[in-house]
């Protein structure tokens, strides 16, 4: 395995959105097919968050592979509030079923494990639970309306 083209798509998502990264290539120099799975764990967001990129934009590795030019950061928040991101595309739903009360509103205290959504994906219904206890300040988006990976969904003022 190319161990600088590992550096790079590590690089890569830590300058990015991206919670976790498959990769697998298969017909690799030793016959043998790789697999590379990175993590990172959520971070306080001092800035609004930068687009995810979409995936298979990381280029396959090559020994000339050049870095792609980094985006301008965007101006910072007034306060420092942690930014809930969607893990996927899909549908949003404030509210279990239709008519029943939302999870969560502005305003609310939740704590970390708590459901604040569901996201329906290809008639799965997952629930996104807050990484972090506060208050939520704003959801920025309405329920029943598709959202794409790594947009900002709810935004949490963290105790």
């Amino acid at each position: 395995m190319d161990m600088g083209w590992l550096k790079e798509l590590i690089e890569l998502v830590e300058d990015s959105g991206v919670d976790a990264l498959d990769v697998e290539l298969v017909g690799s120099k030793s016959g043998d097919p790789t697999r590379v799975k990175i993590r990172k764990s959520p971070r306080l967001a001092a800035a609004a968050a930068a687009p995810a990129p979409v995936a298979g934009s990381f280029p396959a590795p090559s020994p000339d592979m050049a870095r792609p030019a980094a985006a301008a950061p965007e101006a910072a928040p007034a306060e420092t509030t942690f930014e809930v991101l969607s893990p996927m595309v899909g549908t949003f739903y404030r509210a279990p079923a239709a008519g029943a009360d939302p999870f969560v509103s502005v305003g609310d205290r939740v704590e970390a494990g708590q459901t604040l959504c569901i996201l329906e994906a290809m008639k799965l219904m997952n629930e996104l639970e807050s990484e972090v206890a506060g208050v939520l300040r704003e959801i920025t988006v309405e329920n029943a309306e598709p959202v794409e990976f790594g947009e900002v969904l709810f935004r949490i003022e963290p105790d």
